[in-house]
């Protein structure tokens, strides 16, 4: 359980990529509940205008990027490091599915290509862009959220299990990257939550993926969030190039 008085981020940046809905939206009020002022960059006007009505108090503002432009994200990230004055932590939860209950040979490549695209150049984009900001002041706490897909698998979603399988191996190559530094970088594996992504996976595809958790029960934004927290604070000092489990007992490495 959260104490509301712990303000482990109090003087800290963020950015939260996907930050608008879903996971990432609890990782954005989690951290700035926590005393984190933090940017949310998402690329659905509705999603940010919805959002932007939860914030209330809290110190986050909201950016409208597409993750895969890299001038743009680059832009997007010096204007944070010019408007504050750093960088500490960078959660990249935007993602899409792509289509489910198809098989390969009815796959499409430009679908597979787009999966690529946004899921782990995206990804790329966005961790080049922090590591930037964080170098000069050796320190930083970066977290990719992958996928339980990643590790094991989900048949007929080809573009999103090969994407979130990449994912964890940037992950893994840019956590023994940078290991001599101040700076930490893991990834998180989580099955099945209850977010807005699940609407666009269909019935079939979902009820495969949730019989496979051994809790029985999809996970929620909270339960991820408080997982998130931990690993991009300053007492997650010596974990990286690790993806986190939030798999309800699914994830078997």
């Amino acid at each position: 359980m959260q104490n509301s008085g712990d303000l482990r981020f109090k003087g800290q940046v963020a950015i939260v990529t996907g930050g608008a809905s879903g996971i990432g939206a609890g990782a954005s009020l989690r951290l700035a509940r926590e005393g984190a002022r933090v940017v949310a960059i998402d690329l659905d006007p509705r999603r940010l205008e919805s959002f932007a009505g939860l914030v209330g108090a809290l110190p986050i503002e909201t950016l409208r990027v597409d993750i895969t432009n890299d001038e743009a994200m680059g832009a997007a990230f010096e204007g944070v490091a010019k408007r504050h004055g750093q960088l500490d932590v960078l959660v990249h939860s935007a993602g899409v599915v792509g289509p489910t209950t198809t098989k390969i040979t009815e796959y499409t490549v430009a679908d597979f290509r787009r999966l690529l695209d946004v899921n782990l150049t995206g990804a790329f984009i966005a961790a080049k862009h922090g590591l930037a900001l964080m170098a000069p002041r050796n320190y930083g706490r970066m977290l990719l959220v992958a996928s339980i897909a990643g590790k094991d698998g989900n048949p007929a979603m080809a573009g999103y299990t090969a994407s979130k399988a990449g994912l964890i191996g940037l992950v893994k190559g840019l956590g023994k990257e940078w290991a001599k530094t101040g700076i930490t970088i893991n990834g998180l594996a989580p099955a099945v939550i209850r977010t807005p992504l699940i609407d666009d996976v269909t019935p079939e595809q979902l009820r495969y993926m949730e019989d496979r958790i051994p809790m029985g029960r999809l996970g929620t934004v909270e339960e991820v969030a408080s997982v998130i927290a931990y690993a991009v604070s300053p007492e997650a000092s010596f974990t990286t190039g690790f993806v986190f489990d939030a798999s309800g007992g699914r994830a078997v490495y």
